[in-house]
């Protein structure tokens, strides 16, 4: 929370792997609008629900998570489509079936290792006239703010599409030492219990 005070964010997404238990204690004390997400792991890769009151349990396919997304009045994301999934998770996740369902692409993901996965995302976006976002994909604290859009208030659900669709997309990627730090944090935190670390 304080880093994002100290960068002058308003506004967070913030999307754990497999909970929402993080972005529903940080909603509770920040002084900044936090929207409820999660990135939820399925068979054919990640998909991402925003404005989440409840939990979705991993495992679940693709479609069935759309569908538990939808029946809790959330959006559905696409998460770096390209950046880290597999070659056949992203043909999954990208097809016209899923993507029929499909409310927002993450189009800059910092954590992305190459550029040339960014410019995918960004055309599947416009090809597919889904709403554009970013995410700093941040693990630790330092990748805090590295990718982020600029874009009107929005209140709810709806309203923040309209007003994804009116940003501008702004972003750095991360370096590839940080793979590395989140990689330790992993091995110490299921050493001793701990969940992954949130992802904001």
């Amino acid at each position: 929370m304080t880093r994002c005070l100290e960068l002058g964010i308003d506004c967070v997404a913030v999307a754990d792997h497999n909970t929402i238990a993080g972005a529903l204690k940080l909603r509770e004390i920040a002084p900044f609008k936090v929207i409820v997400a999660e990135e939820i792991a399925t068979p054919a890769g990640e998909v991402m629900g925003l404005f989440l009151s409840e939990g979705i349990r991993s495992g679940v396919s693709a479609q069935e998570a759309i569908s538990l997304i939808r029946d809790q009045g959330g959006l559905v994301a696409i998460p770096h489509p390209f950046g880290r999934s597999l070659p056949w998770q992203a043909r999954v996740l990208t097809s016209t079936e899923i993507l029929s369902r499909v409310d927002i692409i993450e189009a800059y993901n910092s954590r992305t290792p190459f550029s040339g996965s960014i410019r995918r995302a960004e055309m599947l976006a416009k090809e597919q006239r889904k709403a554009a976002s970013a995410g700093s994909d941040a693990h630790t604290l330092g990748e805090i703010g590295r990718a982020y859009v600029e874009m009107p208030e929005f209140d709810g659900p709806g309203d923040f599409l309209n007003s994804l669709a009116q940003g501008k997309i702004f972003g750095q990627r991360s370096g590839y030492l940080i793979h590395l730090a989140s990689t330790w944090a992993k091995i110490r935190n299921h050493a001793i219990g701990r969940p992954l670390p949130s992802r904001l």
